[in-house]
């Protein structure tokens, strides 16, 4: 396809999923995979690449007189990737990644032997930054072949239980629809846990009052329809796009390439707030989060602390309330926490509160986030890209 359009962008991402995913069954069960699968994904990367491209930037249209300009790393170098994980061997592969990230072999060499000798009981990990690469854009960050069947080895062959936990939705363009693992492998939890689907196809959420539910479904209501007009549907498009969580709504305002000129994007977060106000003026219902990318409106939860009433539900909540729905006896096993981000500490907390048998893995080089989880989990581990991490995880699975 010649990509000329945002829509035919997302069309080819959303086919290359179905490819891949059927690919990754195949893969896993030592059948051969068709030249012609192969040659989908070749016929993809072709597209990506020759969308119209300027001063480092791809450039596509998203109305008659408006251009998107963005960059496209982790679409191409994923599908790069897959097509050398199918083409050549799978040593010839981890050479490859070794080649792209320097230090991978030494981290890969620790990580291995610090784990090697556990047995785990639970897996449980976020997604973005941590087992799988950043991608500009959530709507395209569909996972790699490689990736699926590392992590995949590694659920099936080490652990009992293994959970995906992020804070994006569930489904709906969420967690599930980005994902081509093989079905009743891993539980996956969106919204920082508070919805679920289970290995067997349960699904369930943490409960919310319905006066609460009432209220964010105004607010999404109200940011619907801020962004379908001209001059705001550009927050739709970009980064984590707009996001309808279960009890929580984000909403993008930049993207790690700084698409949106910062005073375009602090105007918007000034907008956003203002909706929110508007909506719960007394501060009742929500509290709302900046990063500097996104804007998060997060509906409130009664805390179990006496010094206040109402806390963001966050994902120490989210493990608290899974190992109750997933049986998953956090408090009577060993347990691998993995994650990139300060918003990832809260698991690892709720999991040392648990049983001191808990194990960490996190995907930073920010050194004050290594001493913040240091000092909370003592059996931590850090490595710098995802590639590193889902590497340990397969030699752990394959003993190679």
């Amino acid at each position: 396809m010649q990509i000329q359009k945002l829509s035919q962008f997302y069309e080819v991402m959303n086919n290359t999923r179905e490819v891949r995913k059927q690919v990754v069954a195949l893969y896993l069960e030592n059948k051969t995979v068709s030249s012609s699968s192969i040659q989908e994904l070749h016929d993809a990367l072709n597209s990506l690449e020759n969308i119209p491209f300027k001063d480092g930037k791809y450039i596509l249209p998203i109305s008659s007189d408006k251009n998107i300009v963005f960059e496209l790393t982790y679409e191409i170098e994923e599908l790069k990737k897959d097509i050398i994980f199918l083409d050549k061997t799978e040593t010839d592969f981890r050479t490859y990644l070794k080649n792209i990230h320097p230090g991978l072999s030494d981290q890969v060499t620790n990580g291995t032997k610090a784990l090697k000798d556990v047995s785990f009981n639970n897996f449980i990990t976020d997604r973005d930054g941590t087992i799988n690469n950043y991608c500009g854009r959530y709507l395209s960050s569909t996972q790699s072949i490689y990736n699926s069947v590392y992590i995949t080895r590694y659920a099936q062959k080490c652990v009992n239980n293994s959970v995906i936990l992020t804070s994006a939705p569930l489904d709906n363009i969420g967690l599930v629809d980005l994902s081509i693992n093989p079905d009743n492998i891993f539980n996956y939890a969106g919204s920082k846990g508070r919805e679920y689907i289970d290995i067997t196809g349960l699904r369930n959420h943490f409960p919310i009052e319905e006066s609460k539910q009432v209220i964010l479904n105004l607010l999404n209501e109200k940011l619907s329809e801020l962004v379908r007009k001209p001059e705001f549907e550009l927050y739709s498009m970009i980064g984590s796009g707009l996001q309808y969580k279960f009890g929580q709504t984000t909403i993008a305002r930049q993207d790690i390439y700084m698409t949106v000129p910062e005073k375009e994007s602090e105007n918007f977060l000034n907008v956003i707030k203002k909706t929110v106000h508007e909506i719960d003026p007394n501060k009742e219902f929500f509290r709302v989060e900046d990063t500097g990318l996104d804007i998060e409106i997060i509906l409130t939860i009664q805390s179990d602390s006496y010094t206040e009433n109402l806390k963001d539900f966050d994902k120490g909540d989210g493990v608290n309330f899974l190992d109750k729905e997933l049986d998953l006896r956090i408090s009577e096993s060993n347990n691998l926490i993995c994650g990139d981000t300060k918003s990832d500490v809260p698991m690892v907390i709720a999991s040392m509160k648990k049983t001191q048998n808990s194990w960490s893995v996190f995907v930073t080089k920010d050194d004050n986030l290594k001493l913040e989880v240091s000092q909370v989990c003592p059996n931590a581990l850090f490595v710098t890209e995802p590639d590193a991490l889902i590497t340990i995880l397969d030699v752990l699975s394959t003993g190679n």
